[in-house]
């Protein structure tokens, strides 16, 4: 027995009364009635929205026919896929309904979390308490609400289970909230990883747990539209040996650096006696970097103690800081033109000085010949060529991006030492969890570079995303032969 064409099921659902979507100028979206059938001989649509108004608008396709909406029941349902329709008004208005109405911010979509971020404090939903309810339940997670923790949980099963490493993808846009939610995956499997906790497991959870404030100090900034941006991607790989019972390491990737925009306003300046954070022109660039409700101070503390458990001694830590304090000076050395050549501004011999004897204890007079001229070196010979002005601002800058991204190579190589200093033999570790967070889709007005790199792996990413959400489903409808509304994607294969 045949089953009806896309076609004659659109039409069947487009009788006078039907609930369509409609877009709406300042709403996005609108909910209205039909005020009539449609066939296939219609060329105009007329409905009668939510609002009291009315609106018409011409068709020539059935491409163009008003979006259904959902049965009302349907509406709030904690996986969008239980959905009747699932396009862009609807999965919108089931997000909005859980987030106010029912006060949730997790929604499922097939096997992906979907989560929004309601710039509050919800630290209350993710206590200890929460983590043992979603704690060894296994694939009796998905009966549960909704949670980061599931996901989380849900990875640990099936590793242990089918004993294969598993990876948790946390994609979106900037400020959504990805890091965080990586910092929860974390926090999970390091308090539910080993039912009998000996000291050194103990250590190793507190290891992993301690890398994150230390890598947000680092690598963090703050961004038009997120107060503590991730200026970097990530892998962290949490390594598991005796069938999963028992962490054995962690290991951190990094990629793509954003090296300038990192070094954000930082309790360092105050430490080391370097005056008020606002006279120092690396943190002040993006303009106002005064952030609310931010305690420099206690954020400070956790850091050191951070650097304390990842096995930095006093000396490290010192010289950490010193580093971070010489860019900062650095950043305030000026130049002016001096017979079409870049000389250092005389306002700027304090902090020279401050900055070679005291921070950095190098050699005053070769830092200032390195930062207005430059070498070619030929085959037998060395050709010295002063900068200009720009030239000279340009070879300061690259000097501090430089030593900011030595730093951090060399801050992330240390965690990873310290993450994994009790494993022995690196057979021990049998699989792991992986936590992917990099960057999300990213438009300014002047893209770079690591603008396109950045999309083009989120691209991917949302391949990846419509593949196993979208188009399996689709299929499996097909083979199935079950009635259905296609969903229409935007594939962007030929993009990548």
């Amino acid at each position: 027995m045949g089953h009806q064409t896309n076609g004659d099921i659109k039409m069947k659902n487009y009788k006078k009364g039907a609930r369509v979507w409609h877009r709406h100028p300042q709403l996005i979206w609108i909910g209205g009635q039909l005020e009539h059938d449609v066939t296939f001989e219609t060329k105009k649509i007329r409905l009668k929205l939510d609002d009291d108004t009315t609106a018409e608008f011409d068709i020539s396709s059935l491409q163009q026919l008003p979006y259904l909406r959902n049965p009302q029941l349907l509406v709030g349902k904690n996986d969008l896929t239980l959905l009747s329709y699932l396009h862009e008004p609807a999965i919108l208005h089931s997000l909005q309904f859980r987030f106010v109405d029912r006060q949730t911010i997790y929604t499922y979509c097939g096997i992906v979390l979907v989560a929004i971020n309601p710039y509050s404090d919800c630290s209350h939903l993710y206590g200890e308490d929460t983590i043992q309810v979603y704690r060894g339940i296994g694939k009796s997670v998905r009966e549960l609400d909704p949670h980061i923790f599931a996901v989380a949980e849900e990875a640990f099963f099936d590793m242990r289970e089918f004993s294969k490493s598993q990876s948790i993808i946390v994609s979106g846009e900037s400020g959504s909230g990805k890091t965080v939610s990586a910092k929860f995956v974390m926090r999970y499997l390091a308090s539910v990883a080993s039912s009998n906790k000996n000291e050194v497991t103990a250590g190793i959870e507190q290891r992993i747990l301690a890398s994150n404030p230390i890598m947000e100090s680092i690598g963090n900034a703050k961004t038009i539209r997120n107060d503590n941006s991730s200026r970097f991607g990530k892998f962290i790989q949490i390594n598991f040996a005796d069938n999963g019972k028992r962490i054995e390491g962690a290991e951190i990737k990094t990629y793509l650096i954003e090296k300038m925009c990192a070094a954000r306003r930082h309790p360092i300046v105050k430490d080391l006696h370097l005056g008020d954070f606002e006279s120092y022109r690396y943190l002040v660039q993006g303009g106002d970097s005064q952030i609310p409700g931010v305690d420099d101070k206690h954020d400070f503390d956790d850091l050191v103690n951070a650097l304390g458990l990842l096995g930095f001694d006093e000396k490290q830590s010192a010289d950490v800081f010193r580093l971070l304090a010489g860019i900062l000076l650095l950043g305030n050395v000026q130049f002016y033109n001096e017979e079409g050549c870049s000389a250092i501004d005389a306002s700027s011999s304090t902090e020279i000085a401050q900055l070679c004897s005291q921070i950095w204890n190098i050699d005053e007079n070769a830092l200032r010949i390195r930062l207005t001229q430059r070498e070619i070196r030929a085959v037998n010979e060395i050709v010295t060529k002063k900068l200009t002005k720009d030239e000279a601002i340009r070879s300061r800058d690259a000097l501090a991006k430089f030593v900011y991204s030595q730093l951090f190579s060399y801050m992330i190589h240390q965690i990873n030492g310290a993450l994994n200093e009790t494993v022995t033999i690196q057979e021990n570790i049998e699989r792991f969890i992986g936590v992917l967070d990099i960057y999300g889709f990213e438009k300014f007005e002047t893209n770079s570079f690591e603008q396109f790199c950045i999309n083009f792996a989120n691209e991917k990413l949302q391949n990846y995303f419509n593949n196993y959400v979208f188009k399996l489903e689709q299929e499996e409808y097909l083979r199935e032969e079950i009635d259905w509304v296609r969903v229409d994607l935007i594939i962007n294969l030929l993009l990548i």
